[in-house]
């Protein structure tokens, strides 16, 4: 199995939380992303790991699949991050 826990620095978001009648447990607001899936992990003492997930569209799959590409929209990020661009005639293109 993968490796879940990707930091050990868990903070206390609630306390006392309860299921509802209908086994349902609310997650705060703060915790709570518009677009986000959990996967559900629990382990034998009880205690439950929601580990949150995104979609991508398949068309941008490749890219998560293409490590040195994948680099290379990291750095340009990075650069575009620390004012380091440049103007790009596009006709030129």
């Amino acid at each position: 199995m993968a490796t879940i826990i990707r930091d050990e620095n868990f903070i206390k978001r609630a306390d006392g939380v309860k299921p509802d009648s209908r086994r349902r447990v609310n997650l705060p607001k703060s915790l709570v992303d518009e677009g986000i899936t959990y996967h559900i992990y629990s382990n034998s003492m009880g205690q439950i790991i929601l580990d949150p997930q995104v979609t991508i569209p398949a068309a941008e799959l490749w890219l998560f699949q293409d490590a040195e590409a994948l680099a290379s929209v990291k750095r340009g990020l990075t650069d575009a991050a620390r004012g380091k661009v440049s103007k790009v005639n596009l006709e030129n293109l």
